[in-house]
């Protein structure tokens, strides 16, 4: 499929590549048995995206969160998202300053690196919205004028079922600004036991050390951007897009956007597997949860995003 050989350099170095190997070991062994979620965690960070999480209450969304920040050492801000909740409780208001004689901003939680928006659908449309201008431009505009975040700025929000009483569905709009969606489920039986029998969760991340940097992070993104991408992987990546839309069961097929998307998430991913190049493997990893959320499904039927998106991914041969 690649022209590109096993001789290929690596993509980092030694040093870097065992900060990250850390920092990843270290949150997996805060969210136990979750191997899978953590590694796309990372994904998401690193490739520049946002990350949602979905799932019922208490199985250890806002734990993944807190454990990221504390062991990448970011700047962190939890907002609990309620009905009352308004935007300017998370951008910042203007206030008059009489010392000053004039208005000056005064920033919300949303200025931290990272900012966990937790229950997120449980707030109106109205203050889920006040998130798309940060999340898409990084930065905020109040009153004419626009401030900055500070960089790296990563959302992970969290939201439940939609069939839990007190939610309401996030719009398209919102749910295009997340790179990825992942589920944790339930715990197997060995994780859970674990749990029930070792440290406190909060208390264990209480002690975590910071394993990377912001200086760490930004030069990841850097080589996640020089990841190669073959002319073949790409054609294969064309095709998966175009299946989106010609599909019986979606109304509304992937954007240029999200294939932008899953291609960044496929670099990231290839990173974190220690290659300089994308294989076909890589895309196929990212490719539901980049692409679940984003599919409008036909009127026509019941079906699961997440089960027509794997039945598309597995009908699209490798070129």
């Amino acid at each position: 499929m690649t022209a590109i050989t096993p001789d290929t350099p690596i993509v980092l170095p030694a040093e870097l590549r065992t900060r990250l190997d850390r920092a990843v070991a270290q949150v997996n062994s805060v969210l136990l048995g979750k191997s899978t979620q953590v590694n796309l965690a990372f994904v998401s960070l690193l490739a520049g995206g946002h990350l949602l999480i979905e799932d019922l209450p208490g199985v250890g969304k806002t734990t993944l969160a807190h454990a990221l920040a504390a062991t990448l050492d970011l700047s962190f801000q939890r907002v609990q998202f309620t009905s009352d909740l308004l935007p300017s409780d998370i951008i910042g208001v203007s206030i008059f300053e009489r010392d000053s004689n004039r208005f000056e901003f005064h920033a919300g939680p949303l200025f931290a690196q990272l900012v966990l928006a937790d229950e997120i659908n449980r707030a109106t449309p109205k203050t889920q919205s006040a998130l798309l201008e940060a999340m898409a431009e990084q930065q905020v505009t109040v009153d004419g004028r626009s401030h900055p975040l500070p960089t790296p700025f990563y959302v992970v929000a969290t939201q439940n079922p939609l069939d839990l009483a007190g939610t309401y569905p996030l719009p398209d709009s919102q749910l295009d600004r997340f790179m990825l969606r992942i589920s944790l489920d339930y715990p197997s039986r060995e994780a859970e036991r674990e749990l029930l029998t070792s440290a406190n969760r909060q208390e264990l991340i209480a002690t975590l050390s910071p394993c990377m940097g912001t200086a760490d992070i930004h030069a990841l993104r850097q080589r996640v951007g020089g990841i190669i991408a073959s002319p073949a992987l790409i054609d294969y990546l064309q095709a998966l897009i175009g299946a989106t839309r010609n599909h019986a069961d979606i109304h509304v097929g992937l954007s240029p956007r999200a294939g932008l998307a899953l291609l960044a998430a496929a670099r990231a991913q290839a990173l974190l597997n220690g290659r300089a190049f994308v294989l076909p493997e890589d895309l196929q990893a990212v490719f539901v949860p980049v692409t679940a959320h984003r599919l409008t499904l036909g009127s026509g039927g019941n079906r699961d995003r997440v089960a027509v998106t794997r039945e598309l991914l597995a009908g699209v041969a490798v070129r």
